[in-house]
Formats: C-alpha cells, sequence, structure tokens
C-alpha cells in the first residue's frame, strides 16, 4: 500500500503566483495593506484563501520585534472569577491581531516561576498576571527581559510594572462594616488558603475588631469544599448567623448544606460570596456576593501591553478599579 507524502504548507511565493504579484507586493498586502491598492488586496485575499496559506508569525516576529502574543497567567482556570478579565483580554487582544496563551499557576510559587520562566523564554509581546508576583527572582527576570508586564486583580504600591486591580483588605474592611450594619455578632469565613482570600480575611478582622470562626480549604475552592466549610463553622459556633466566603463557589457549597441541614436563608443563616460569578444571581435564594470588575481588568490590561507594543506611554500604570457588595437574597432581611 502506497502512502501519500504529506502536503507542503503553502508560501508567501505561492501566494504571489496565484494572485499573480510578487512576494513583495504580497507581503506588503498582507502586513502592510495601506501600501497596496484595495484590488490587490483583494487579490491576495483570495489567493490566501485558495492556496490555505498561513503567516509565519514567528519569522515575522523576528523582524520586527513582535511576537503577536501575549502570556495570560492565572490560578487555575477553574476559577470563575478570572474568567471574564480572560475573556475580554483575548478578545481585545484579537482586535489587534494578537493571541493570548494561558498558563496556570495553581497556586503554586515553585510552579508560578515555572511558567513565568517558559513565557518569558518565547519572548511575548506582553504578561497579565492574576495576582502579584511574589518571586522576587522573576521580578528581577521579568525586569532584565523588558516585557511588560501587567499584575491584575490585586493592588500593591510596588508593583512589577503595571497593575489593574483593588484592594483585598479594602474588601474584609467593607464586608465586616456590612454584617456590623446588620447588627450580625456571630459571623463565620469560608475561605480559601491563598494569598488574596487571606488578605480580605485579614481586612474583616481589623474592621470586625475581633477574631471569628474560620474554615480554612485548600485553593482553588468548589462546592464540596463549601459544603465541609459551614459544617466546620457550625462545630465551631452552632448559633452562627452569617458566613462570608472567599468566592462565589465556595458559598454555593456553603448554602447546599445550609439547606441540608434544614437552615432557612437568610432567615437562619445569611451567605454572602465574592466574584459576582454568573451563576450567583440565579440561585435560590439569590447570592449576595461582591462585585468586581471583570471584564473592565481584562480589557484595561489589553490596552496597557498594546500601548507599550506601539512604544506609546501608559499614562495610568497603576489602575483601582475598586469594588461594590450586591446584596441579594441570602442576606435580605438582616
Amino acid at each position: 500500500m502506497s502512502v501519500s507524502p504529506p502536503l507542503k504548507p503553502a508560501t508567501l511565493h505561492d501566494v504571489a503566483r496565484a494572485a499573480g504579484v510578487s512576494p513583495i507586493t504580497a507581503s506588503r498586502a498582507l502586513s502592510n495593506p495601506a501600501l497596496v491598492s484595495p484590488k490587490t488586496i483583494a487579490l491576495v485575499q483570495q489567493a490566501v484563501e485558495a492556496t490555505g496559506y498561513i503567516p509565519n508569525l514567528l519569522a515575522g516576529g523576528l523582524k520586527s520585534r513582535r511576537s503577536r502574543m501575549v502570556a495570560g497567567i492565572v490560578p487555575a482556570l477553574s476559577v470563575a472569577q478570572f474568567l471574564p478579565s480572560v475573556q475580554t483580554l483575548t478578545e481585545t487582544l484579537a482586535e489587534e491581531g494578537y493571541q493570548v496563551l494561558l498558563g496556570q499557576t495553581r497556586y503554586d510559587a515553585v510552579r508560578e516561576e515555572a511558567v513565568l520562566n517558559t513565557m518569558i523564554s518565547r519572548q511575548p509581546d506582553g504578561i497579565v498576571f492574576a495576582g502579584l508576583i511574589q518571586s522576587q527572582a522573576a521580578r528581577e527576570r521579568l525586569r532584565r527581559a523588558g516585557v511588560p508586564v501587567v499584575e491584575i486583580w490585586d493592588l500593591s504600591q510596588r508593583p512589577v510594572d503595571m497593575l489593574v486591580g483593588f484592594s483585598h483588605l479594602k474588601v474584609g474592611g467593607a464586608l465586616a462594616g456590612f454584617c456590623l450594619a446588620r447588627g450580625w455578632q456571630r459571623v463565620g469565613i469560608a475561605t480559601a488558603d491563598d494569598h488574596r482570600a487571606m488578605q480580605r480575611r485579614e481586612g474583616f478582622i481589623a474592621a470586625f475588631g475581633r477574631e471569628v470562626p474560620t474554615a480554612c480549604v485548600a485553593a482553588p475552592s468548589n462546592l464540596e469544599r463549601g459544603r465541609r466549610a459551614l459544617a466546620d463553622l457550625l462545630a465551631q459556633d452552632p448559633a452562627l448567623r452569617m458566613v462570608c466566603c472567599s468566592s462565589d463557589q465556595l458559598a454555593h457549597g456553603v448554602l447546599v448544606e445550609a439547606h441540608a441541614r434544614g437552615l432557612r436563608v437568610p432567615q437562619d443563616l445569611a451567605i454572602c460570596g465574592f466574584g459576582n460569578a454568573d451563576f450567583s444571581a440565579h440561585l435560590l435564594p439569590s447570592l449576595s456576593t461582591v462585585l468586581v470588575d471583570g471584564p473592565g481588568i481584562g480589557r484595561l490590561a489589553a490596552e496597557m501591553v498594546l500601548a507599550r507594543a506601539r512604544g506609546e506611554p501608559v499614562a495610568q500604570p497603576v489602575v483601582d478599579v475598586g469594588f461594590r457588595i450586591v446584596e441579594r437574597e441570602s442576606t435580605a432581611g438582616g
């Protein structure tokens, strides 16, 4: 049985031949269309479709020093709160011909450094990192590499380069004020063990004025861990009146466990989440949560990277987008 040899990918010369133009003209039509006529652009585009030609972005990057790739790094792809930012980041960059290469750290410092090293070696036009880069060695490597970096979903006075986020300490303080304003003294915290979630707990305790029962689960949090968290909290204080959760996923689990125990929400137990996941408004009862402009964070991060790629200064390299508490049925009537 004979085996056909693999087809060779179409080249720019194949496109030029099919369009009846020179390779230089075909190249200009694809990379700098303002230099050629609309008729020529149409001919070249038809030839691209006919031949199946895919431009060699690596070769183009060597000439322009652009890879047309931006690295997006998140703790875990399963964490819903980051998804709107990733989606908007991807869409905004795609409009300018950039693609996003995603990596995840799994909340592990060693893996974080390894992922960053791999991304830097691919010479991206930018890196967007969910959280603050903790490794000092990685921070120095990024500065030396000269890669534009945008840290997102956090706030710091000493970002690696640029930052779009908000204060997790202030989120915790606001939630404590929310509870105190309703007279809830028997409050518990269900939290993942990652840095940002623990900062929110720290801000809560500082504003609340005393320690409160806490159930800490491994990040990333999920429904099952939320159920276990409520069981833990009720073992610490059976008369608990309110539970603040570090994510809507965790709050969903707390809600399910409350129903399983015959507790009415919010009459017997109020619950608040964090992140405003797309399901939170559709639970029964609907879930109160902390709303952060995730899409806005992704869009601003993309705009910062694009500005730096064009050699333009970024007027405001650190942006605090703030947050707000959205009260729904799970805390109503407190």
